[in-house]
């Protein structure tokens, strides 16, 4: 399979890393610092997308995607105002596009465990559920993808919870999240359940971006085969 990437950081040269060790060929590498384009021969050659770059250049390189009917994987987030747009060239003008915040097999368990706990906490009013998330320095968007991912799963199942807030006092109805950025740490997401006699605390530590790559690979392999707006949940079949 031949992929193009858009984006060439260090998540850019993991992913090309690990398509190259599945078979697999990059036939173009799009970012400021190469000199490879959307209307390139490598780009032309290549049978899937796969984007991470950062949430102001996203939406426009998904367009240029679709303009060649590429299919796009994406993990950049922060441009989620724009997804209906994106779901639309997938429904009505024939375009494929898969998207997730986080593309490791281990934190899409781990969110399905976060839906189930939730739904199990849902008549316990005695705990309080509140969230972290912490991630390397460089990282633009706060809170991550990651961590709206889940306090949307908690939303969708804690009847008594209906948004969520990062950085300041949250009221009886949101659900905190504390956002930290230090090192060059991958990715750490807790979530905890406190009461007044106990606490529960569900969390999941990513060792390296190792684990983010092979599953972009993995999803780029799906969405060459499949067609339509595609996720982890049609992938991994939760």
């Amino acid at each position: 399979m031949n992929i193009a990437l858009v984006g060439y950081g260090k998540m850019g040269k993991e992913i090309e890393k690990i398509a190259i060790e599945r078979g697999h060929k990059v036939t173009a590498k799009i970012d400021m610092q190469t000199n490879d384009t959307f209307d390139g021969e490598g780009f032309a050659a290549a049978d899937v997308v796969i984007e991470f770059t950062v949430p102001e250049a996203a939406y426009n390189n998904y367009l240029k995607c679709f303009e060649y009917n590429k299919p796009v994987v994406s993990g950049t987030t922060g441009w989620l105002d724009k997804i209906e747009e994106i779901r639309d060239f997938c429904e009505n003008k024939g375009q494929t596009f898969f998207y997730a915040s986080n593309f490791s097999v281990g934190v899409n368990v781990f969110f399905e465990i976060n839906k189930r706990l939730a739904k199990l906490m849902n008549p316990l009013t005695d705990y309080e559920v509140s969230m972290e998330e912490t991630h390397h320095i460089h990282k633009l968007d706060s809170p991550s993808g990651t961590a709206i991912t889940l306090a949307e799963g908690l939303i969708e199942n804690i009847d008594r919870k209906s948004g969520w807030v990062e950085g300041k006092e949250a009221g009886k109805e949101e659900i905190h999240i504390e956002a930290f950025r230090r090192d060059e740490v991958p990715g750490i997401h807790t979530i905890k359940y406190d009461s007044p006699v106990d606490e529960i605390v569900i969390h999941h530590s990513a060792k390296s971006r190792k684990g983010f790559a092979l599953g972009a690979v993995i999803a780029a392999e799906f969405a060459a085969k499949n067609k339509g707006y595609l996720g982890m949940s049609d992938l991994l079949k939760f």
